[in-house]
């Protein structure tokens, strides 16, 4: 199993208990009063059967709040996510921290900014870099790219989710969109492994049918569910950080009774996108004090309060079109701040120019920023070791620490040494051909695609995954889709 990064020490509050109260609270008349809509009448029907109020003609179902909290209680705090590769499985709750690959439509060239459409061929050299990385530990859907050359749309999604099983052995979320969780499914199955199921409501307050019918067919797999609601605050949610959280928060927990009433006792790991608006051009605003400010407060309700294993993606993206300052200006604050407010999961590497694009070489530069937080959540030790009076006696006012034992022994575990920043001299830097640290990467890139090798699949597994892929071709075929 993926060790992924202890956090040592307890997650940063900002919200004090009364405050967390209120934001519960609100959250919980909300779903009660206004309700939540379904647009699934198999939902509806065990929604209604579990005590709520449902309007079959509006879709809402209105939900008392002590289902909501046994729906909480049910929930556990930590589960397991399976994959092919056994080492590889991983299991998200309590202290623990991992990283999950971000995505883009587009793929975006480092040098000029300019998106273009990935072909097959890239889409499986982004994985497999992300497969070679230490801090990329499990794969969202349609990574890297939401689109591929010569796939019709409705088969990106599958066709992204065969070719991460085939080029790397870590643990992958499914998707929900036009039926493909069917597709997904089977081939998780097919490879003896599980799925992150996906359950995305769309804000305000509502579940379209997809993502319903994704709850019944994934939790039915016994497959573990991600759940999220990506909304905009000033858009789908109000402008405040305080509104924003309680309209969030009930979107979720509505998820989380759906998901409960379906299957007790089924592991849920919660997603935070809430993203902010440029009010000036309407625009979506990445990397704010907002969004950082909203996920802190929600990563203390739910590690704190509900006991949920978490993930945060506003560190997935920047505004910025090119690989820069600016990227790491607006990316990197916010991991930082899911980090220490208790994530169990960050989506970060790759992800550039919004939603809009990807670069392999962003994710192998974002491995160092993911190794140096996660070296930063894990603390530091304090014991006899560590503390040596004695070095400190023997060194006293006039040595140095330089030949110790303690700095021979110790010195690469107190801190960490990234692999393609630029640590030498200035003189050294001269001579080593004054490489940035995109060179440095794409070298790196180049050194993974030359020689690291995924665990192939199977044969038989090999051609399983391309008789789903066929079958799902045939399903959309004869419905429009292609």
């Amino acid at each position: 199993m993926q060790k992924g990064f202890k956090r040592k020490f307890e997650p940063i509050k900002i919200l004090s208990s009364s405050q967390i109260e209120q934001i519960h609270s609100a959250s919980l008349q909300v779903l009660e009063e206004v309700g939540f809509r379904y647009d699934s009448d198999k939902a509806l029907k065990l929604l209604q059967s579990n005590g709520c109020a449902v309007d079959y003609e509006t879709k809402i179902a209105k939900i008392p709040p002590d289902l909501i909290e046994e729906s909480i209680i049910k929930t556990p705090s930590s589960f397991m996510v399976r994959s092919r590769d056994p080492e590889k499985s991983i299991r998200l709750g309590g202290n623990t921290l991992y990283f999950m690959n971000s995505a883009g439509a587009r793929y975006c060239d480092v040098d000029t900014g300019i998106v273009t459409m990935p072909t097959l061929e890239q889409n499986n050299e982004g994985v497999i870099v992300s497969d070679a990385l230490d801090t990329v530990n499990v794969f969202p859907s349609y990574t890297p790219y939401f689109e591929i050359k010569g796939v019709p749309p409705v088969m990106s999604c599958p066709v992204s989710c065969a070719q991460r099983m085939r080029f790397s052995t870590k643990p992958s979320r499914g998707a929900q969109p036009t039926d493909t969780f069917i597709w997904e499914t089977q081939m998780a199955q097919a490879v003896d492994a599980q799925l992150m199921g996906c359950v995305e409501g769309a804000a305000p307050l509502s579940l379209a049918e997809d993502a319903c019918n994704a709850a019944f067919y994934y939790l039915d797999a016994g497959f573990p569910i991600y759940i999220a609601s990506g909304s905009i605050m000033g858009g789908s949610h109000p402008i405040t950080v305080a509104g924003a959280s309680v309209s969030h928060n009930a979107e979720l927990l509505a998820i989380v009774v759906l998901l409960q009433c379906i299957r007790p006792g089924c592991g849920i790991i919660a997603n935070n996108f809430v993203s902010a608006m440029n009010m000036a051009t309407g625009d979506l605003n990445f990397g704010t004090v907002a969004v950082a400010l909203h996920q802190m407060a929600y990563n203390q309700i739910w590690h704190s309060l509900y006991k949920i294993p978490i993930n945060n993606t506003g560190s997935a993206f920047s505004n910025s079109k090119k690989i820069d300052y600016q990227t790491a200006a607006e990316k990197l604050p916010l991991a930082m701040c899911s980090a220490l407010s208790g994530a169990n999961l960050i989506v970060l590497h790759g992800g550039v120019t919004g939603e809009l694009a990807y670069n392999p070489i962003l994710a192998v530069i974002d491995d160092d920023v993911a190794s140096t937080i996660g070296r930063i959540v894990e603390g530091f030790d304090i014991n006899d070791a560590t503390l040596d009076i004695d070095t400190i006696k023997e060194v006293g006012s006039t040595g140095t620490f330089l030949s110790t034992k303690q700095t021979r022994t110790l010195w690469k575990t107190e801190d960490y040494m990234p692999r393609v920043f630029d640590k030498t001299s200035y003189q050294e830097w001269l001579a080593g051909g004054q490489k940035t640290v995109i060179e440095k990467a794409k070298e790196r890139m180049i050194d993974i695609l030359a020689n690291h090798k995924p665990r192939p699949l199977a044969d038989e597994q090999d051609r399983e995954i391309n008789k789903i892929l066929s079958e799902a071709t045939k399903y959309y075929k004869k419905k429009g889709l292609i």
